[in-house]
């Protein structure tokens, strides 16, 4: 059965809850978890706040109901340790000794795809959008992964009892390409940042990246561009550079997806979750994104069978959230 999460407009609040949170470097997202069911989602923007506890003393403001507040649960994009997140790309550093300090109650962090991952058994056929391969292999394990501000990663293995689930920070793995053009870009990014990981092209800055790149290499006088104008270019198909660029992507998404189904032998499926990809369906689903999963040489009858898929919840990571609590 499909799970829905509420996206009624906000208001306060009657009866004991849990405040549950999808801390992200560009969008905060809060809900109140009552009796077992996620309220609405209400989304903060990042940058206008200049700490997590800022923006958190809103969102309970608002629900006007902070004697009635009994912990919460937080996930964030971030390594986390001790109860502590500095995110990674941005300034927020999510403590649960500060939560406790400003409200007194009790505040558990985990990681924001570790969450996601949680949600996988109960997404339904129409949260998903498929991109090739058969049907899940029963018990195996399944990964995600997405691009957004930064590139997360994790691994569900489904077991008798309560599913284990592994965050990784293995979106700043070392990235290769698969072709000279793409040798060329990443060649380029390595002399502005040393360090090329898969988060520095497959992501929205990463976009950017690959779009400059193109950019320099072929000495174009193109504007620069955000991610949001770079792919809103290229969907329009009015720009060979952001085009080449969103295609380029898209390979680097594949083959990266590719990559961590090997790492994990994830054979229940590989799930890309994130703010990017939703929006870009139709361009995934013409790319190579699907050959460039596959591409893995001698493995490739390995990934053939096993299937990709988008998720297109406009919530997953509360689904996921709302399982961590009830355990």
């Amino acid at each position: 059965m499909k799970e829905k999460i509420s996206r009624a407009r906000e208001g306060a609040i009657s009866g004991s809850y849990v405040l549950l949170g999808d801390i992200g470097a560009t969008n905060a997202r809060f809900a109140a978890l009552i009796e077992g069911r996620v309220g609405p989602v209400r989304t903060l923007e990042v940058a206008k706040f200049p700490s997590f506890i800022e923006a958190a003393a809103l969102i309970l403001k608002d629900l006007e109901s902070l004697a009635d507040l009994q912990g919460a649960l937080l996930a964030v994009a971030g390594p986390v340790s001790t109860g502590r997140c500095v995110l990674t790309n941005c300034s927020w550093v999510i403590d649960a000794q500060d939560f406790y300090d400003a409200f007194r109650v009790k505040a558990r962090i985990v990681n924001d795809f570790e969450a996601v991952a949680h949600s996988l058994p109960f997404l339904g056929p129409t949260d998903v959008v498929k991109i090739g391969g058969g049907g899940a292999l029963p018990g195996a394990p399944s990964v995600v992964l997405g691009p957004g501000s930064g590139l997360g990663v994790a691994c569900l293995i489904p077991g008798s009892g309560t599913p284990l689930v592994l965050p990784s920070e293995g979106g700043h793995a070392t990235f290769a390409g698969s072709n000279e053009r793409e040798d060329a870009i990443i060649q380029h990014l390595r002399g502005m940042f040393g360090h090329v990981s898969a988060e520095r092209v497959v992501s929205g800055d990463g976009l950017e990246n690959i779009y400059n790149a193109i950019v320099a290499l072929d000495a174009l006088k193109s504007p620069r561009r955000s991610a949001a104008a770079i792919t809103e270019s290229a969907l329009k198909g009015d720009c060979a550079a952001t085009v080449e660029a969103l295609a380029t992507f898209c390979g680097f998404l594949g083959s990266f997806a590719g990559n961590t189904v090997l790492t994990f032998g994830a054979r229940g499926g590989a799930y890309i979750a994130g703010g990017i990809s939703p929006r870009i369906v139709d361009f995934i689903l013409k790319s190579e994104f699907r050959e460039r999963f596959e591409a893995k040489g001698r493995f490739r009858d390995f990934l053939c069978p096993i299937s990709a898929q988008i998720i297109v919840h406009p919530a997953a990571a509360f689904l996921g959230l709302r399982t961590i609590a009830n355990f």
